[in-house]
């Protein structure tokens, strides 16, 4: 999702230097008009805001750590902007380590899939001063048109946490129901749109409900980054004593999706899951 949040800063007419691993990745960027950078490090001296987008606590903690690392390029008045879903106690370290260095960091994580983003509909939540979040935003609105400034930094992360948990156990329990019906004799397609047409139909169920019909070939959110999010949740709960039992199970059920070779499946495959668990056949 990095690059295309880079592509549309590129087709808003900012000037992007970009770094990624894989350079290869990236040339699609380069022919955009792209520039650049041989490391997170230069890609933080030569550009007055840094954004990243990266999949855990663990790879945000590699790129800005490090005589290479975005910490290492900050210099007063610049701004580093974290999009990646990762621990807020570590996303509040790395705000602090930013501040050290005279610069200031939001984390604005984002909810919404790779179609949302070219859709234009992404809705981003952004965590840290205030002053800095309203400098930032006119930028932030190239990326997605509904922002919400959240708090302190560490909150954006927070919340979006709070958002992943809520769309995995819908997605659960949707799958749950659906089951329910089809095992007594009702048929899917029918089952399907009657929920889509009930109380429960909330805007999660019907963008992600018609992958029971028909998965999609590549994930939008795979397995693997869901149950990242859920033991960022589950982990969160016991740090201030709130219970989650519907994550729990639901982490369970992602469990047994990476143990059946679902782990880069999209996360709706728990369908999938609890199919194969009833005994219900195509």
């Amino acid at each position: 999702m990095g690059g295309r949040v880079a592509k549309r800063l590129l087709n808003a007419g900012h000037s992007v230097i970009g770094y990624n691993r894989t350079k290869s990745k990236a040339d699609w960027l380069l022919e955009a008009g792209m520039k650049w950078g041989d490391s997170p490090r230069e890609i933080a001296e030569k550009a007055d805001i840094t954004f990243s987008m990266v999949t855990n606590t663990d790879a945000v903690l590699a790129l800005t750590g490090g005589p290479d690392g975005v910490l290492a390029g900050l210099t007063p008045g610049k701004i580093y902007v974290d999009m990646s879903t990762i621990s807020p106690a570590v996303s509040r370290d790395i705000a602090k380590q930013v501040a050290a260095k005279g610069a200031s960091m939001l984390d604005a994580p984002v909810s919404g899939s790779v179609e949302t983003l070219e859709a234009g509909k992404l809705t981003l939540m952004v965590g840290g001063d205030e002053a800095i979040f309203e400098k930032v935003k006119p930028i932030l609105l190239a990326i997605g048109p509904k922002i919400t400034y959240v708090g302190a930094n560490g909150l954006a992360v927070t919340m979006k946490i709070a958002t992943n948990l809520s769309l995995a156990v819908q997605m659960l329990a949707f799958s749950e129901g659906l089951l329910l019906a089809e095992k007594n004799g009702i048929k899917r397609e029918v089952a399907v749109d009657i929920l889509f047409s009930s109380v429960i139909a909330s805007p999660m169920v019907k963008y992600r409900g018609p992958f029971v019909l028909q998965m999609p070939d590549e994930a939008w959110f795979d397995v693997n980054m869901m149950q990242k999010d859920l033991n960022l949740a589950l982990e969160l709960g016991r740090q201030v004593d709130v219970p989650l039992p519907t994550t729990a199970v639901t982490n369970k059920i992602l469990t047994a999706a990476r143990g059946m070779g679902y782990a880069e499946k999209d996360f709706a495959i728990v369908f999938e899951v609890l199919k194969q668990m009833s005994g219900v056949k195509e």
